[in-house]
This record gives C-alpha cells, structure tokens and sequence, in this order.
C-alpha cells in the first residue's frame, strides 16, 4: 500500500466532506429540534456512515472477486479504459451541471429514533448514486489490489472523514449554544441554493482524478 494512494483517497474523503445532505439535515436539527438532540443526531449520522461502509464493503468484496477472476484476460487495461471513459464524462458533464439548483433537504418525519435510521437510509440512498468520490476511492483501492486487513481500515477512515463537517458543526453548536443561531440560519440557506455547485464540483474533480489515475495503465 503506497502513501500516494492514501493521499488520493484522503482527497477524495475530503471531496467528499462537500456533500450537502448530512451536513443540511444536521442544521436543521439543531434549529429545529431540541429533544433529545444529542441522541438523534447520532444515531442519523451512524445510520448514514453505517450505510455506507457497508456499500463500500460489499464493492470491494465484488470488485475484488472480479478482478480476481479476469485479471489474467483483462490484465486491468479494460477497468483503466472504463475509468477513463468515465472520468471524461464526469469532467465533460460538470460544465453542464446547474451550480445554482436549489434542493430541498431532507427532514425527520417524526421525533422517534426509528425516523431518524429511516432519515439516515433515506439520504444515504439519495447521496449514494452521486457518490462520486466514494466510488473512484474504491475504484483506487481495488486496482491496487489491497488485501481486507489494509482497505478496511482505510473505508472506515473515510466513512467518519465523510461525516465529520456535521460532527464539527454540532460540537461547536454545544460549545458556543444560541451564538450559532445566526451562522447555522445562514449555513442552511447556503446549502439549499448551492449545492449544485457543489456537486459539479465534485463532478470536475473526480473526474480528474480517474482519467490521470487510468493513463499508467493504458
């Protein structure tokens, strides 16, 4: 395991901090909710982390299976193609994302816990299919043919990198209480009109990422 490729993965869980969806649910909670806050959060925050890691598991494990199998006829050039052809459509097709499409987060149904797992699947199914540093990641870490004792440890890592801007923002709110108020209001408001761009972003870079990492092995 080289220390590039855990600079590349720990720039792409840091891409990931940009996702808006768990940092906008958390907002509205602390202004929002106060019942039960602290309890809620964690376990909305563990559900979304949890979901993932275990998606990441699952590719890996997949992904490693399919390699295994074809490595000898494919020899990684067909995968590095396909990650080339990808990358260039991701580049390509963040010009023409929409930076000011305005989103309406996700919200709580109800104050029990079993909404806030369902809230934590709900956006982790929504976020998911545009997980593009998640999956480049995994894509990293299988071509670099990473036996289970190095890339869990490394999925695990990026799961909490992944959900750290919220944990930031709560540990702050505990600190500093009603001085929050005003910053969370104007965080909320910035995160429903901005988050296209920072998906197309995040579209630009990944994209950016898989098409330099294929060159190698063209």
């Amino acid at each position: 395991m080289s220390i590039e490729l855990l600079f590349m993965v720990g720039g792409l869980a840091l891409l990931d901090m940009m996702s808006p969806a768990a940092l906008g649910v958390t907002v509205y909670l602390l202004l929002n909710e106060k019942e039960r806050l602290s309890s809620r959060l964690m376990i909305y925050l563990f559900t979304v982390a949890g979901f993932y890691f275990l998606v990441g598991v699952f590719l890996m494990l997949g992904l490693d299976v399919v390699m295994t199998a074809f490595s000898s006829i494919f020899q990684n050039r067909i995968v590095s193609w396909v990650m080339l052809i990808i990358g260039g459509i991701l580049f390509i097709a963040s010009f023409y994302y929409p930076k000011s499409k305005k989103t309406d987060l996700p919200r709580p149904k109800s104050n029990s816990n079993a909404a806030m797992v369902a809230l934590g699947f709900t956006t982790s199914l929504i976020e998911v299919g545009t997980a593009f540093p998640y999956f480049a990641a995994i894509g990293l870490m299988t071509t670099s043919n990473l036996a289970a004792f190095q890339w869990l440890p490394i999925l695990a890592g990026y799961n909490f990198i992944m959900v750290l801007p919220p944990l930031i923002v709560f540990t702050l709110y505990l600190l500093l209480g009603r001085v929050m108020q005003k910053p969370l209001e104007m965080l909320r408001i910035k995160l429903s009109k901005h988050s296209g761009a920072a998906i197309s972003w995040i579209m630009c870079i990944v994209g950016l990422i898989l098409i330099f990492n294929s060159l190698d092995y063209l």
